[in-house]
């Protein structure tokens, strides 16, 4: 392995996500502010948080903090608790990361950092396709690159949500899971897996998905006391994130201080009575919805389903453990955004409930389009390219605010999305040929999926191919 073309693959995937999101950070939220909706709450906690270190916002509401990036009212969402303190309902390992950028650069500051984070988890899913899975450096570098350069992750990559830090933590794990699986790296894992939770309790099922498999995997090699002891850890780091919600929030989550759940409770943000068939059409429109789909803003998300259909064929043969790693965390966070998530159209950009997961998609296409067809690389970057121009006219029209991040973006003055808007569905109305168009969809994604099972279905393996199977860990 050249390990310098592998750090430059790395440095390169890292920039061009980097500058990608640097770039988003002109474009305004909504044409109210630079961050709305959720991001001013994270941006006053990290400030009381920088400057009276705790998490109460009451004097930073107040004293108006927020003007600083939004202009109009900001909306309260918390409820007053005793002495008249008020907690934001998010999770508080952002505000707290972010705290030091905030009160030396502020809000901008902000943005810096988690543009980083997102070169970051760049640079870190090329190290990974290629160290954990034997996929060629140039196929990797380049798929990371567009993937970072393009919808959804570089909207994310600037925006003050715990999305991106997520995906990074996630696929720390998803790192740690697939080398030796020594006393290091288990504490590593329960740091990972400890961090998603604190992020936003809503990555707790993909936290629990990985530790099942790396459990599994610990039982099925004999190894009882490390069992013991990943379990242990993870059950004390479990004790204290309750312990400490219900001493401070006053709830098992801190959704128990928001204004949105005081007559419904806590539990309520999945909604008070879900209508779990008809959210199972998100199982598509999560990729191909008219406004929220990932596939009509960067079309090669759509080769996630038959690399995953390829993944776990070849991972029921020759190596299930470093598939189900990636596989079952990604269908997990996948159900969550289907099922569990109150909706999927919300007042953010588009696939917000499913960027926890997609480096790990991304991990499935790489090593597919490296490793089970490498004739299809060029197609694959004529999509990927698509994306990366859907970003640049969204940045264009955003920077003249004709858009903003979350207002109006289906708007935007970009001819390829507008002439293919028809073909995508609209999951919002119910419109004279929806269903025709979803039907036509849902028959799409199990051809996909039968395809790409097809194109990972036993054969005699190449010398080649022999060796990088037995490439699991090092």
């Amino acid at each position: 392995m050249n390990t310098r073309r592998l750090q430059v693959a790395m440095a390169a995937a890292a920039v061009a996500t980097f500058v990608a999101a640097l770039l988003g950070i002109g474009v305004r939220a909504t044409y109210g502010g630079h961050a709305a909706v959720d991001e001013p709450q994270y941006l006053l906690t990290a400030v009381s948080v920088w400057e009276d270190g705790d998490l109460d916002i009451a004097d930073e509401l107040a004293g108006q903090r927020y003007r600083n990036f939004f202009d109009a009212e900001l909306p309260m969402q918390t409820s007053p608790l005793d002495e008249g303190r008020r907690l934001s309902p998010h999770d508080p390992l952002l505000p707290i990361l972010l705290a030091a950028p905030v009160g030396l650069g502020g809000w901008v500051g902000a943005k810096v950092a988690l543009s980083l984070l997102a070169a970051a988890t760049s640079a870190l899913l090329v190290w990974v396709a290629v160290r954990r899975f034997g996929v060629p450096v140039t196929v990797a570098g380049a798929g990371a690159a567009l993937a970072g350069a393009s919808p959804p992750l570089a909207v994310y990559g600037q925006q003050v949500y715990p999305e991106l830090p997520a995906a990074l933590a996630l696929l720390a794990g998803v790192a740690l899971a697939t080398g030796p699986l020594r006393r290091p790296a288990l504490a590593g894992l329960v740091v990972a897996v400890t961090a998603l939770p604190w992020l936003g309790v809503k990555y707790l099922p993909v936290a629990a998905a990985l530790v099942a498999v790396v459990l599994v995997r610990l039982v099925h090699d004999g190894r009882p006391r490390a069992v013991t002891g990943l379990s242990g850890g993870l059950a004390a780091s479990g004790a204290l994130y309750l312990l400490v919600h219900r001493l401070v929030w006053g709830g098992w989550t801190v959704y128990s201080t928001g204004d949105h759940f005081t007559q419904t409770g806590e539990f309520s943000v999945v909604g008070v009575q879900p209508d779990y068939l008809g959210r199972s059409l998100r199982l598509v429109a999560l990729f191909v919805d008219r406004a929220y789909g990932l596939v009509a803003w960067q079309p090669a998300w759509l080769l996630v389903v038959p690399a995953v259909a390829a993944l776990c064929v070849w991972g029921a043969r020759s190596a299930r453990y470093r598939a189900a790693v990636v596989v079952v965390p990604l269908l997990t966070g996948w159900a969550v955004a289907t099922w569990v998530a109150l909706t999927m159209h919300g007042y953010w950009w588009p696939g917000r409930q499913v960027v926890v997961v997609l480096p790990l998609a991304a991990l499935a296409v790489l090593w597919w389009l490296g490793r089970i067809v490498p004739r299809l690389q060029p197609a694959a970057l004529a999509l990927g390219l698509l994306g990366v121009v859907h970003l640049g006219v969204l940045l264009v029209d955003g920077w003249s605010r004709e858009i903003t991040w979350v207002v109006g973006f289906e708007f935007v003055d970009d001819p390829l999305y507008q002439v293919l808007r028809p073909v995508f569905p609209d999951y919002r109305a119910d419109w004279p040929g929806f269903w025709l168009l979803h039907i036509g969809w849902v028959a799409v994604v199990l051809v996909l999926l039968l395809a790409g099972a097809r194109t990972a279905r036993p054969r005699r393996l190449p010398d080649v191919e022999r060796h990088r199977e037995r490439i699991s860990v090092s």
